[in-house]
């Protein structure tokens, strides 16, 4: 249950005693000041709507409502209560410094009360709370402590110390460093108490088991062990919400049921905004959003003149809103009905989907629907079935289909809700049996040299008493995402010019295996090492081409260089693609090669299905879709030559380039031509129609009609400095030499 908001006074000893220590030991001050730091860190990213107030002791001056005729002198209210923010967090880290008096806690006590008397009045709060952080060094008047301790009862004010050293001679610190946060440090074993802190703590447990009995000394903290519970950031409260509904058998039987969210991933509140780099002031940046055409003038458009378009293959199908409203799935509102019974075993835990468990129970004081809904879940239970319902949050939203199982608890019963999944969530992966393969099949060694190892890390143990106990509690682990980002947020905000912290140790080691668990595994890894030998698998040596000697270019066609056998190595990623059956829009090349590799269809017919692609791909004109474009002719080309069949490709390309000016496509051209994507010649497919100059010409023919269709441009200079140019084309070793012959006044230079 989520709690309402608290009003909490943070109660500070900065008196000389609190900086004295022994050699070695860290001074009070310090550790009670990293105990306000930490505190008000987790209360700033904690969302609630808590105030903190800040009073401190031992101050060289006084600033209270009480400081009058010499009492409660060396007492200051350095902040009343409101928010804490990271103004707060600043001035304890720059302004927090140790004072030069001593003050009677008791009186500090006071004025804490006093204040938060004053600055509750005409509020509600659930909770008020003082926190007071001292050494007790310090000489205290007794005669008004059952006045005070009535006081507290009265005002229902809760309170809690913070020690240098433990109250019973023991230090609280939970887990003895196992659990999350930091391992808490050793107490300080002192030399014995002086007189005053002697008193004081004897006064410290009076008004504790006065408030609380005997769980009065358990409010009472040593700075280390509050140090280990505060490193870690306070989880965010949030208020159970209620989700009223009716659970419905049939049309007949009606039970009124309520669900609350159990399990839910936690999001961080989003509260990213851009500001200016200078100011910091969100309000001095301004976005504005234009619509413009895609024209030569960017002409702009208005948003009520646009629509949302919805891209299909290579069109895009227009949706206005009202197609959007039409399209949404209509329900008549909150739905939680049973479709069916089923044994629980029959629904498997990797079908658990979605981003939440709901929590489902009889609506409160209502006999009848608490009778009913019991017997349900009873019944269930006994019959190890869950039931299959169909389920929908409201009218608005998308209708599931989950699973309702029985949950008995000792003081409560209810219904567990989980998503399924429907056809389209399930992958179906083929994999290759390892049984079939004697190469593969483990001895019987191997096996229990796994299963020893496997029982070694097992992260659950027996106790004394027999019972089973988790060694790894992850339910008890901080989202190291929600720390980390805390962690850096309070230091930018605190030291804005310094680099950021590393990650806290304490969080690093939450995250790893369990010492215990490792030590425990040692022995059955290195079995296993030993049963399952590893060897170096040396390549056989591949055949050296003229590019490994001579160096490659970037104009060599793709065709003379050493193709891999794409079928010599097991690729799990290839085998986890599933059955393709045809030549996708999102990967047509892998698509494609799968095809003819698997051989699932014709070499014509995949052929004729990248084409398609090819074409559709084209419609677009950009730049994006004609890379994919080539793309696509590469492994066409590529897969013509493996297999031997010339025809298709090169019929594709002259068709291609007899539509290239009418379809504006000289792009794509220019970048055939810079990947040398020509046609296939004889000397790379005997059944080839061209040679091997016919090919090379193939791509420079679009070349020369371009440089003869150029227009003449102007010339100021005289008729006779005119100049002829003509261009022949030669093809040596596959790469493009342009010959640039130029006649200028009878002399003939050669470029």
């Amino acid at each position: 249950k989520a709690r309402g908001s608290s009003a909490l006074v943070l109660c500070m000893d900065v008196g000389f005693s609190m900086s004295n220590s022994e050699p070695g030991q860290e001074p009070s001050f310090e550790q009670a000041k990293k105990v306000i730091q930490k505190f008000v860190q987790r209360q700033v990213f904690a969302e609630n709507k808590d105030e903190v107030g800040l009073v401190l002791f031992g101050t060289d001056g006084t600033k209270n409502g009480l400081a009058e005729d010499g009492q409660y002198e060396n007492i200051t209210v350095h902040r009343r209560l409101m928010m804490p923010d990271f103004e707060l967090l600043e001035e304890i880290e720059s302004k927090l410094q140790p004072g030069g008096q001593q003050a009677d806690w008791l009186d500090a006590l006071v004025v804490c009360m006093d204040l938060l008397q004053e600055e509750t009045m005409g509020k509600k709060f659930e909770r008020l709370n003082i926190v007071l952080l001292t050494d007790l060094n310090v000489q205290t008047s007794a005669d008004q402590l059952d006045v005070i301790i009535d006081s507290l009862k009265k005002a229902r004010i809760t309170l809690q110390f913070f020690l240098p050293f433990p109250v019973d001679g023991e230090d609280r610190a939970d887990g003895g460093g196992d659990g999350p946060g930091p391992s808490a440090a050793p107490v300080r074993p002192g030399k014995g108490l002086s007189r005053q802190q002697t008193q004081g703590l004897e006064m410290v447990k009076n008004i504790m088991t006065s408030l609380e009995e005997e769980d009065g000394l358990e409010e009472v903290y040593t700075f280390s062990d509050a140090l280990q519970k505060l490193s870690i950031f306070k989880r965010i409260d949030r208020r159970p919400m209620a989700w009223p509904c009716h659970l419905t058998i049939g049309s007949s039987l009606t039970i009124r049921i309520v669900g609350y969210k159990a399990v839910t991933e936690e999001k961080v509140k989003k509260s990213w905004a851009i500001v200016e780099a200078q100011s910091h002031q969100r309000d001095d940046v301004k976005r504005e959003t234009v619509y413009c055409l895609d024209d030569d003038n960017e002409t702009e458009v208005q948003k009520d003149d646009t629509i949302q378009g919805f891209r299909y293959g290579s069109d895009i199908v227009p949706f206005s809103k009202v197609d959007e409203d039409q399209m949404k799935y209509k329900s008549d509102g909150k739905c939680f009905s049973v479709l069916g019974f089923t044994k629980q075993e029959l629904i498997r835990r990797h079908q658990f989907m979605g981003s939440q468990v709901v929590k489902v129970f009889a609506a409160r004081d209502d006999e009848h629907a608490a009778v009913a809904l019991s017997a349900l879940i009873r019944a269930l239970d006994s019959l190890k079935m869950a039931a299959i319902v169909r389920y929908a949050y409201d009218r608005r939203s998308n209708p599931q289909v989950g699973a309702a199982f029985p949950c008995i608890k000792e003081k409560y019963e209810c219904l567990l809700y989980v998503q399924l999944p429907f056809m389209e969530d399930l992958r179906q992966f083929t994999f290759p049996v390892l049984e079939n393969n004697k190469k593969f099949k483990p001895s019987e060694s191997q096996l229990s040299a796994v299963d020893a190892l496997i029982d070694s890390m097992m992260l659950v143990e027996k106790d004394e008493d027999g019972e089973s106990v988790d060694v790894f509690k992850v339910n008890h682990i901080p989202n190291p995402q929600f720390q980390r980002l805390f962690q850096c947020l309070h230091h930018r905000g605190v030291n804005p010019d310094d680099p950021l912290p590393p990650v806290e140790p304490w969080l690093k080691r939450d995250l790893e295996r369990p010492q215990a668990v490792s030590a425990r595994c040692q022995t059955p890894l290195q079995d296993v090492k030993t049963k399952f030998p590893l060897k170096v698998v040396v390549k056989k040596k591949e055949q050296k081409t003229s590019a490994d000697v001579f160096g490659s270019s970037a104009d060599e066609p793709d065709a003379k260089k050493v193709k891999v056998d794409e079928e010599t190595e097991f690729n799990l990623a290839e085998i986890a693609k599933g059955n393709i059956t045809s030549v996708g829009s999102v990967n047509p090349v892998r698509d494609f090669c799968t095809l003819i590799r698997q051989k699932t269809v014709s070499f014509d017919q995949a052929c004729q299905q990248l084409t398609h692609r090819i074409e559709q791909l084209l419609g677009n004109r950009s730049p994006e879709y004609y890379m994919k474009s080539i793309a696509c002719i590469q492994a066409f080309r590529d897969q013509s030559v493996s297999s031997g069949n010339a025809e298709l490709f090169n019929s594709y390309m002259q068709s291609l380039k007899r539509s290239v000016p009418d379809r504006n496509l000289q792009e794509l051209w220019d970048l055939l031509i810079q990947d040398a994507l020509t046609l296939i010649s004889k000397d790379e497919v005997d059944g080839s129609t061209f040679s091997k100059q016919d090919a090379n010409q193939f791509l420079a023919f679009e070349q020369k009609e371009e440089v003869q269709a150029a227009p003449v441009q102007e010339d100021t200079g005289d008729v006779d400095d005119l100049v002829s140019v003509s261009c022949l084309f030669g093809c040596f070793n596959d790469k493009h030499i342009i010959y640039y012959i130029c006649e200028c006044n009878s002399d003939l230079q050669v470029y």
